[in-house]
């Protein structure tokens, strides 16, 4: 029933009415919005990671310190 999902006509009726909503004058600050939207979600993206990492390393670390130290708990 559905092979295709979306087909090449599906999203050139999609652009159509993007079009006719938006009009030809909103769309580049429209496009320009969503850019630095993806930018900002890019690098918080990045900065999460790099915690997440960040955090590793000092449990990793932590986790030696307390094996060094077997009889303090």
């Amino acid at each position: 029933m559905l092979r295709n999902g979306l087909e090449p006509w599906h999203l050139l009726i999609v652009g159509i009415v993007v079009i006719v909503l938006f009009g030809s004058k909103k769309l580049p600050d429209t496009a320009r919005a969503v850019g630095k939207s993806l930018r900002i979600l890019k690098s918080e993206t990045k900065a999460m990671k790099e915690d997440g990492e960040q955090g590793k390393v000092e449990r990793s670390g932590e986790s030696a310190e307390r094996a060094e130290q077997p009889g303090e708990r």
